[in-house]
């Protein structure tokens, strides 16, 4: 009996846990069925599932229509490059507060971490006013600098919760051997904490991959990444649904795939130092 009610017990998970995880994922699936249909079944009612005319017009439509590579290299570019940023000034800082907290070290993070609960339409006048004196409006640079600002007080948590869960006294023993801080950062701290230091990049990727607000006010054409290129379907005219769902799922798809390939890595780190 008691296997039989433990059998049942995981069936049921199963099926609520299948369920949740399609739910979410609906919209993404609705997107790219949509972005095969023509401009007349996209809107029609009621909505037509898989019997449709497909069709890739509108994905030839979206190539001739706008540089599609160009916005993919903008893309790239700033996310990796916040996130490279990022780990460069998060780490150190990490490790200081983990390892060498001051009186005030708490209260710093809950600093930092208030900071995310600003709209950004609260500092907008501010920033495009100096990237304008300084030159960084429509820019690749410009941008990396946002995305990094905005998104380092997460990836500072999270890395200083994972380097809490390292112990202190291996730091201690490669400094008794003569290990520099650089040293002791590079060959101890980092190796040991890789899962943690993963998915802090994964999910920083991600964050600036989506970011839509800072990418839309701050480009015009020449830095303009995968979110401007989704914006540019919606005009005065209206919303081409199909043509959207395509500029859509080509701007999701690289994401989408990175996130597929590294998604063990990611729960991995999630759930670093999580059991004892």
């Amino acid at each position: 009996m008691a296997r039989e009610a433990s059998t049942s017990r995981k069936l049921t998970y199963t099926v609520i846990g299948w369920s949740i995880g399609l739910l979410i994922f609906f919209p993404v699936i609705w997107t790219f069925l949509t972005s095969f249909k023509t401009e007349g079944e996209a809107i029609a009612n009621p909505p037509s599932f898989l019997f449709f005319n497909w069709t890739l017009e509108n994905y030839h439509e979206v190539q001739d229509r706008s540089d599609y590579l160009k916005h993919v290299i903008n893309s790239v570019v700033i996310s990796f490059g916040s996130t490279g940023l990022g780990l460069l000034i998060a780490v150190p800082a990490a490790w200081a507060m983990a390892f060498s907290p001051g009186k005030h070290t708490k209260d710093i993070l809950m600093w930092m971490l208030s900071t995310k609960m600003l709209p950004p339409v609260g500092v907008l006048v501010p920033i495009y006013l100096i990237f304008r004196d300084y030159n960084l409006l429509d820019t690749q640079l410009g941008l990396v600098i946002v995305m990094t600002l905005i998104n380092l007080p997460i990836i500072v948590w999270m890395l200083y919760t994972y380097f809490r869960e390292i112990p202190g006294e291996i730091l201690e023993a490669a400094r008794m051997d003569g290990a520099s801080l650089g040293k002791e950062i590079v060959y101890v701290l980092a190796p040991m904490a890789v899962p943690g230091i993963a998915s802090t990049v994964l999910l920083n990727l991600i964050l600036a991959w989506n970011e839509a607000f800072w990418t839309l006010n701050l480009t015009a054409a020449k830095a303009a990444p995968l979110t401007a290129f989704i914006a540019s379907y919606s005009s005065p005219e209206g919303l081409f649904w199909a043509k959207l769902s395509a500029a859509s799922t080509l701007a999701i798809a690289p994401i989408l795939i990175i996130g597929w390939f590294s998604q063990k890595q990611l729960v991995r780190g999630l759930t670093f130092g999580a059991v004892k």
